[in-house]
């Protein structure tokens, strides 16, 4: 409807197929630019065996890669359009619309073509390739910086550039150098030429918009090219031409532009050369209110409740005494859910040197360690990396938000030049309960025995023994009048499981002996819940029910426990006493039929070997 002859790709999928429209994504285009400019990379994104041909039937395909697997977005061939003319990406091409369709698949990878407003170019650079970024502030980059961007290029790697802006009044203001500020570009080329007797490093620098170039030394029509011959201007692939691409010495590249992306391809991208492959590690976690989301170091009560990951580096660099990493914590979907109003979380990381010993780390440790490295800031960007330099041996890796009680999930990637192995330092599920007491006669009762056995005598037959109504009356008459604790009120349901719990006898009630076993039980637990209730406030905190439950023989892997805290905790993330209460009767007395099944399981194994 658009053009009579559309063509998916004409002479080849290149840079100048890359024009911005009226949607502000050039930090996607600038991307996209980049993925041209490997042939493998880009037939994966945008599987070339589709076009408008006989077999045409209004549909295509595209390969994005999503927290560790490589998702088929499938679209239809329409595109927005204004008199006839597409109103986004486009290409110089009027009937080539490989690019436009591309962006319309990202688009719905991401929710809408609202979402791709604004962004970062190394998160699209990583969906096209599974790489891992890093970033570089060009003025304070390291004096090999040019010998960096080379060797980045050479092995594949995406690279973009940007000049920052300090109010939001100077997004894309013109620079009198023709420079775009707050603007993405890419970085295409990278060499070197002799001039005048000396060689002379040059960048090579692409404008998404197809259009408005760098306008110093070494630009398209500056003087400088008229001292270099003809075959060195073909090698290089100078043109004067308007398209927004254009050389700059690497000299005024520092000192006009700010930031510089690097993404790093991992194995599964690559050329088929082994010289510069990473080893790659990829862990999955969440971050959940109450549980897991404990905030960085700075929030010390609920730092060490976030997830930990153990790193084993046991391989040294060739040559060296070090092991290179490159740490990379992502946040996910939190572009897909911008229409809900998320918005991109502040995250970072720390890395501890692990004190060898198994199971999730306590505020102790974090209170009197420091950390070894860690990520350079804290931003609300989507993913954050850093390299790092350590000695062979583990560490732990924190991830976490800035702030506690920050929902997200999150992929944490490990990037390192020779094999290294992570594991989670999630806590296995366990159970490590005293043996159940016998209920016997005391031949001597103690005050508070009396009085107990008062009550029930009260409240019971004359068999004395109580059911789930009468044992609910008991225990919130007692419950409600002890002190340093808040309480509510124990439901039927709850003292039913109760009698379940401690009924030895089978018959659905508790007797006054197996009840002064039970409130023997009940003592401990309220000892617990003090000793866990920090700030003395009658409730627990939610994000100190791990250590709470542990000391009550219970120790839970993190999905239990975000579980229970949702089941269990206010919107203050407090735990009162009943719900406390609650939640053990439940785990006993889930612990009694596992503990059931297994010896029947043992026996029916043993059964069989026996045959």
């Amino acid at each position: 409807d658009i053009v009579k002859d559309p063509k998916f790709i004409v002479g080849g999928a290149t840079r100048t197929d890359i024009c911005q429209g009226d949607l502000g994504d050039c930090w996607l285009l600038a991307a996209i630019a980049s993925l041209t400019l490997n042939e493998k990379t880009l037939a994966r994104v945008v599987p070339l065996d589709q076009n408008f041909g006989t077999d045409y039937a209004g549909i295509f395909h595209f390969q994005f890669w999503q927290h560790n697997e490589w998702l088929d977005v499938v679209i239809d061939d329409r595109l927005p359009t204004f008199k006839g003319r597409l109103v986004f990406l486009h290409s110089a091409e009027h009937n080539e619309f490989w690019s436009a369709l591309l962006e319309k698949a990202y688009a719905k990878l991401n929710g809408s073509y609202e979402a791709l407003k604004g962004g970062s170019t190394i998160e699209a650079m990583e969906d096209f390739t599974g790489g891992v970024g890093e970033m570089y502030e060009v003025k304070k980059a390291p004096d090999n910086f040019h010998e960096t961007l080379e060797k980045a290029l050479k092995r594949c790697s995406m690279v973009g550039c940007s000049i920052d802006i300090s109010s939001a009044a100077e997004t894309e203001a013109k620079t009198p150098f023709g420079l775009i500020k707050g603007h993405a570009y890419s970085v295409t080329g990278i060499d070197e030429v002799s001039y005048r007797g000396r060689q002379v490093q040059l960048i090579r620098i692409r404008n998404p918009w197809g259009q408005v170039e760098w306008n110093g030394p070494w630009s398209d029509n500056s003087p400088e090219w008229r001292s270099v011959s003809p075959s060195e201007q073909r090698r290089l692939s100078q043109a004067a031409l308007d398209d927004g691409e254009f050389w700059m010495k690497f000299e005024d590249f520092r000192l006009h532009f700010d930031k510089v992306e690097i993404c790093n391809l991992t194995p599964d991208a690559l050329e088929d050369s082994t010289a510069h492959k990473w080893e790659v590690i990829i862990h999955q976690g969440s971050w959940v209110r109450g549980s897991t989301a404990g905030g960085c170091r700075n929030y010390l009560e609920t730092f060490w409740t976030n997830p930990q990951i153990k790193l084993h580096l046991t391989e040294k660099d060739d040559g060296q005494d070090d092991c290179t990493f490159i740490a990379a914590l992502m946040q996910k979907n939190r572009r897909k859910l911008k229409k809900l109003g998320a918005e991109m979380l502040t995250i970072g990381y720390s890395i501890y040197e692990s004190p060898g010993m198994d199971g999730h780390l306590g505020k102790e440790f974090f209170r009197y360690h420091p950390s070894k490295a860690r990520s350079k800031t804290y931003i609300n960007l989507r993913e954050v990396s850093n390299r790092f330099k350590l000695p062979p041996g583990d560490y732990i890796v924190v991830p976490t938000t800035f702030e506690p009680h920050q929902e997200a999930d999150f992929c944490l990637r490990i990037f390192s030049e020779k094999k290294a192995i992570t594991e989670d330092l999630d806590e296995n599920v366990a159970i490590d309960l005293p043996e159940p007491l016998i209920p016997t006669p005391s031949p001597q009762e103690f005050e508070e025995e009396k009085l107990f056995r008062a009550l029930f005598e009260q409240i019971s037959a004359k068999d004395m023994e109580v059911a789930a109504e009468e044992l609910k009356y008991v225990l919130n008459a007692v419950l409600k009048k002890t002190k340093n604790i808040k309480f509510k009120n124990l439901s039927l349901i709850s003292c039913r499981n109760i009698i379940s719990l401690m009924d030895t006898s089978g018959n659905g009630k508790l007797e006054f002996s197996e009840f002064k076993v039970f409130w023997e039980k009940l003592k401990k637990w309220i000892n617990i819940f003090l000793q866990f209730d920090f700030d003395k406030s009658g409730s627990m905190s939610s994000y100190e029910l791990r250590s709470a439950l542990k000391a009550a023989g219970y120790q839970l892997n993190n999905f239990l426990l975000q579980l229970i805290v949702l089941r269990y905790s206010d919107e203050q993330f407090q735990i009162e006493f009943d719900d406390f209460l609650n939640c053990l009767i439940r785990l006993e007395n889930a612990s009694r039929v596992f503990q059931a099944l297994s010896v029947k399981n043992n026996e029916f194994i043993n059964l069989n070997i026996g045959e």
